[in-house]
């Protein structure tokens, strides 16, 4: 038997950073309230960071088996260029082409921006650097 809450859309928060910048990037991801972090993903810069963020975001949703998602992170452009990729079904360059080859194994995600201090992701990678 299906619940509301196995029906309901998964929200999926994402963030990637590197230190420095361009740098080593790493990643997290929360989904119901549970953090996935992620080192060691290479060299790059802050942009990079957030695509593969995404991409490590859309890996997990699918590694926890969920279908239907709602992708949230903080990066406006990220955000704007991705979710313009999912619409057209068109990715411009690599990091897009694999959000678009993940997706489409899912049977919904959607993308939206929020503001930095929601982002739950950020917050979490933050966590990791105190000042």
């Amino acid at each position: 038997m299906e619940t509301s809450k196995s029906r309901s859309r998964a929200k999926v928060y994402f963030d990637g950073g590197c230190r420095p910048n361009p740098g080593a990037i790493e990643a997290a991801v929360v989904i119901r309230g549970v953090t996935y972090l992620f080192d060691d993903l290479g060299q790059g810069t802050n942009s990079d960071a957030e695509w593969l963020a995404l991409i490590c975001a859309l890996r997990q949703a699918l590694a926890l088996g969920l279908e239907d998602i709602v992708l949230i992170g903080d990066a406006r452009e990220i955000i704007d260029h991705a979710g313009e990729a999912l619409r057209a079904g068109q990715a411009p360059h690599a990091h897009a082409a694999a959000v678009l080859d993940l997706a489409k194994q899912l049977s919904g995600a959607r993308i939206r921006w929020i503001k930095r201090g929601q982002n739950l992701a950020g917050i979490a990678l933050a966590a990791r650097h105190p000042r």
